[in-house]
């Protein structure tokens, strides 16, 4: 996808996407991670998940990357949070309080921009791109955060059915970006309607941890 497509849909509030109560997955499984505060948690395509207020009410440090501006800005609000802003080339930085956010095209964030990780949270980031952007995306981020455990969700459906995002993102697709570096291990799923379409789709929790 284009940046425009996601800032247009942020600017016209399009954002179905968002889950206003943060996602139940993550709450009923996150101790399979084993991570305790104040453990580094990284948050990538963010956009204003109230997922983030739930792993710092836990001492987790957050840290988290952005397209649109206006996401941060409604995320620092929400949380109470008076951010600093500063600028580092093309992107921006966000933070407060055991949260930095980056702003911009995750592909110009670099490894010695997020320092170490404990664990990623993608919970929208894989499903948001088509699969052109996958492969490149999932390989910028091993190298961003040196092949961290990750907590994946992903939803999975027939995609003829509905176009995307966010798109159907199948094990078989899982293995293919990250068999090589990650075991990935089934922790929970469950069965929902998908988009105005209400397609019969099933939402998925992975976790990815690095080989030995």
């Amino acid at each position: 996808m284009e940046p425009d497509f996601w800032h247009q849909k942020w600017a016209k509030r399009e954002i179905g996407f968002h889950q206003p109560q943060g996602n139940p997955l993550l709450t009923a499984h996150f101790q399979r991670t084993g991570l305790e505060a104040p453990a580094r948690v990284f948050v990538p395509l963010c956009g204003k998940t109230r997922d983030i207020a739930w792993l710092r009410s836990k001492g987790l440090q957050v840290v988290a990357a952005e397209l649109s501006e206006t996401a941060v800005k409604e995320l620092f609000a929400e949380l109470e949070l008076c951010p600093g802003v500063d600028s580092h080339g093309p992107l921006k930085r966000y933070h407060a309080d055991n949260l930095v956010v980056w702003v911009g095209d995750i592909f110009s964030l670099q490894p010695e921009m997020l320092a170490s990780v404990d664990l990623v949270y993608d919970r929208a980031a894989l499903v948001a791109l088509p699969p052109a952007l996958r492969q490149r995306y999932s390989q910028h981020l091993l190298a961003l955060t040196q092949s961290a455990p990750q907590l994946v969700i992903n939803f999975e459906y027939d995609q003829s059915l509905r176009a995307g995002p966010p798109f159907s993102v199948t094990k078989a697709d899982l293995r293919a970006y990250y068999a090589a570096s990650h075991h990935i291990e089934d922790l929970a799923h469950q069965s929902l309607k998908l988009g105005k379409e209400q397609v019969d789709a099933h939402e998925c929790l992975w976790l990815l941890k690095p080989h030995p």
